[in-house]
């Protein structure tokens, strides 16, 4: 209990520092839409990927040991369910959907990670709901069952960006299950698209697990062997590694033991991949430990990003006022050559011969002034509008990206620095930017360290000594609690 409460404590601690430094930044420079914290601030998520009948709902229905989801052999759901512990139900022998409440309720309610979704439209909100559940595998993670994949269907046809959504749900996800059946062991084309493209680019690998369902339908030893030799190929093809990918092998005993023609299969070889049901089920128990280890994560590829964002900014800035004062000299010294050469002009002409040679030198100062006047205000304007469409242009040269850490966070954030910039026109506090980055610099550095260093305390820590440090904080808590008070009063 006191390992849990542990867990819970420290990830307050991520959800406010990113509350209080990352989120401000994050929503100034448009880097995101809504605050950054909604994301990772509720509970763990389990994100169940698969083609159409590969038994996601049966296999949800297994881990809650009840008929939650419903299930079938052609395509049974259309929607993206959200299943939750329900914390307010009565303990009960009996496990049951408590609660439903449809997709509006769940893009605006701020107690739940997903107001981002709201941008993929109404009729992605028909198809997307909440089912609260008392199972008690639910108590420190929901699960998110989606539509099967399909093979010929069309964003027309759904109404909204299926890959978009899968994406959005799996870059909040801290595990993510990819299950595949004995029946379909090939990748249809979503499925090849959500694998090659979507997970790659909104998840890390080490989260994806690939989940080889409904074994028990092999007709033998055999016949599980091909099947799994053919998930195999056609898994190192669609992602494109050399090695294979771990695949978990798993079945519903319940729906196992219902079937009328076990007679025909040899189910024996089923005895032996038992501890495979078991090691799966632990792994998704283990996403609320994985949740601390992917905020850290969260944390240094954010604070990264929007460091690196607020770096070309600063870079271009600083150009612009090498630039300025380049072309400021440039019009002063253009300005006195333009004087002298005006009063050279005046004296030698002999148009103004009755003329002293102070009153030369005053018309010649009238002169550089004038020059100066227009130079820094007309020439100059069009000086800098160049500089700022160049720029534009050869965005790159802002920032080094000299490793391949580097590259992949400028793509992340070069179309929001061209964004600014264009919307801006370059006019922004450089001080203000130097000070936002110096907060977000030390978020990422010390942060992002510190929630390591509580990941490595508490893999080696016992139980006597984490109830310790659980009240040590507590206590800790409660005592800046009353001194803010104090302040306020």
């Amino acid at each position: 209990m006191y390992r849990e409460n542990y867990i819970n404590s420290l990830r307050a601690e991520v959800v406010k520092m990113v509350a209080d430094h990352l989120t401000p930044v994050a929503l100034r420079y448009g880097y995101s839409d809504v605050p950054l914290e909604t994301n990772i601030k509720w509970r763990p998520l389990v994100l169940v990927l698969g083609n159409y009948s590969s038994g996601k709902s049966t296999l949800i229905n297994e881990f809650l040991e009840a008929d939650i989801q419903a299930t079938g052999q052609a395509p049974t759901d259309d929607s993206f369910t959200i299943i939750s512990y329900d914390d307010s139900a009565s303990a009960g022998n009996t496990v049951r959907i408590t609660e439903e409440r449809d997709g509006k309720f769940l893009l605006n309610d701020p107690e739940f990670p997903f107001e981002t979704l709201k941008k993929h439209g109404q009729r992605f909100a028909a198809h997307f709901r909440l089912k609260k559940v008392n199972s008690p595998f639910l108590q420190n993670l929901a699960i998110i069952d989606t539509p099967g994949m399909l093979d010929s269907i069309t964003e027309r046809d759904r109404g909204y960006d299926y890959q978009e959504v899968i994406g959005d749900l799996a870059q909040i996800a801290d595990l993510v299950l990819m299950v595949f059946d004995a029946h379909k062991a090939g990748t249809v084309r979503e499925a090849y698209v959500s694998i090659r493209e979507t997970l790659p680019a909104r998840t890390f690998e080490d989260r994806v697990l690939f989940v080889l369902n409904r074994i028990d339908e092999c007709t033998s030893l055999n016949d599980l062997l091909r099947v799994y030799g053919t998930l195999c190929w056609n898994l190192s093809q669609t992602t494109g590694r050399k090695d294979i990918p771990m695949i978990r092998l798993t079945y519903s005993p319940h729906v196992a033991s219902g079937s009328t023609n076990n007679s025909e299969r040899d189910t024996s070889y089923l005895g032996h991949i038992e501890n495979q049901r078991e090691e799966l089920k632990k792994a998704i128990l283990q996403a609320p430990r994985h949740r601390l280890d992917h905020l850290a994560t969260f944390v240094e590829t954010n604070g990264e990003r929007l460091s690196h964002l607020l770096e070309a900014l600063i870079s271009y800035r600083r150009r612009l006022r090498v630039f300025r004062i380049k072309y400021a000299l440039a019009g002063f010294f253009f300005s006195v050559l333009c004087g002298c050469a005006a009063a050279l002009a005046m004296l030698t002409t002999g148009l103004f011969a009755g003329i002293g040679q102070p009153e030369l030198l005053c018309a010649g100062g009238v002169v550089a002034l004038a020059v100066l006047f227009l130079w820094m205000t007309l020439l100059m304007k069009y000086f800098v509008s160049a500089y700022h469409r160049n720029c534009l242009k050869n965005l790159d040269t802002l920032t080094p990206t000299e490793n391949e850490t580097r590259r992949d966070s400028w793509k992340a954030i070069k179309d929001l620095v061209h964004k600014y910039l264009k919307k801006t026109v370059g006019r922004f506090s450089l001080s203000e930017v130097k000070r936002q980055y110096a907060a977000v610099r030390r978020v990422y550095d010390k942060g992002s360290r510190e929630i390591r260093e509580a990941l490595n305390e508490l893999s080696t820590i016992s139980e006597d000594e984490m109830a310790a440090k659980y009240d040590s904080m507590s206590a800790q808590a409660s005592l800046q609690t009353k001194e803010r008070g104090e302040t306020i009063s």
